[in-house]
């Protein structure tokens, strides 16, 4: 099992100073590199201060200043806001900028906030078409003079500029949920990263069948597959009960932006009371705790070998959460020296 951050910049409320929270990510980061983790992956969204990154490559590069030796990701650039030699130029760019360093996950997106905003009247099908038609003419990008003639896009035979530093192109992952995603990133060999969200184990089982599904009606290799998870690894129980609270309120907020139902001024949407946090039980503290990474070491440790036995490659502590710098930063050191050594 190999590990790797996911994290963004998140801003809850009007006071917080941008600069402070950038500093306060790059820390965060840096102790990833430090402690050996593979990766480090941010993603793309727009207009929103609950996941602050409209450049995925911007935020990769500032890292690489930083670090000395993770991978950099995208987790994950929204395919249908690019076009494709767009998008192959400027993770190229990024890669040879960074020294061979980034890899690219690609995502059809979530967030109608963002889709009636960049691609006004684009529903979720038609982004995930978009992402199926872009994703493969990379690869040919890259190694250049690549035609297309497509639904979406169409152009002479053109070639990346820069080309990446890495030979034979960027590793690529694709963001899968339904059995057809899978079958999609599988069967063109690219990499596999799933995210459960607030459910528990059997979607992480659900998700890996899915995967295993799609490799076993493919002749090619086995790709690898990620898991994105909530991760909080606390002192005591105490800790932990706290964690799912601030989890709890997490996922209130995120199923408030997936709706698109509420005022958002100035980046930020407008608050949810108390008795509306209460209401959502789905999103109560004791299901997150019980279906998020969430608890003592030990624990943690339990949870993350049945991922591994299943077969994971790759499991990415997900520390966005609403929580202060110092309770990610110390669970984040938590999971460095007490859980990271027990899969080496």
């Amino acid at each position: 099992m190999e590990f790797s951050l996911f994290a963004h910049m998140e801003r809850l409320t009007p006071d917080q100073s941008q600069e402070q929270l950038n500093e306060e990510f790059l820390a965060l980061c840096k102790m990833a590199d430090e402690a050996g983790m593979r990766a480090i992956w941010t993603g793309e969204h727009h207009g929103m201060d609950f996941t602050i990154a409209p450049n995925p490559f911007l935020s990769l590069v500032n890292i690489a200043h930083h670090t000395k030796n993770v991978r950099l990701g995208t987790g994950t650039v929204i395919a249908p806001f690019w076009h494709p030699i767009k998008l192959a130029g400027e993770a190229a760019s990024a890669d040879l900028m960074t020294g061979g360093r980034i890899e690219l996950g690609i995502a059809r997106g979530a967030y109608s906030y963002e889709y009636e905003r960049l691609m006004p009247g684009m529903n979720a099908w038609e982004a995930g078409q978009r992402m199926r038609e872009i994703t493969p003419l990379l690869p040919r990008l890259w190694a250049g003079d690549c035609a297309h003639e497509g639904e979406f896009f169409s152009f002479p035979s053109t070639t990346s500029a820069p080309k990446p530093a890495q030979p034979g192109g960027l590793p690529i992952w694709i963001a899968a949920r339904d059995p057809n995603s899978h079958e999609f990133g599988v069967h063109n060999g690219f990499n596999i990263q799933v995210t459960p969200l607030w459910q528990g184990m059997a979607e992480i089982e659900t998700l890996m069948s899915r995967f295993n599904d799609a490799c076993d009606s493919y002749d090619g290799p086995r790709p690898k597959i990620m898991l994105l998870h909530h991760t909080y690894v606390g002192a005591d129980d105490a800790d932990v009960a706290q964690a799912a609270d601030e989890l709890s309120r997490f996922y209130c907020y995120f199923g408030a932006w997936f709706q698109n139902k509420r005022p958002v001024e100035q980046g930020l949407i407008a608050p949810l009371s108390e008795g509306e946090l209460t209401a959502n039980t789905m999103m109560a503290p004791d299901n997150m705790a019980r279906d998020l990474t969430v608890g003592t070491a030990a624990h943690v440790i339990e949870r993350i070998k049945r991922y591994e036995a299943l077969g994971y490659d790759e499991y990415a502590f997900w520390i966005d959460s609403g929580m202060s710098f110092e309770r990610k930063r110390t669970s984040l050191a938590r999971f460095i020296d007490n859980v990271m050594p027990a899969f080496q």
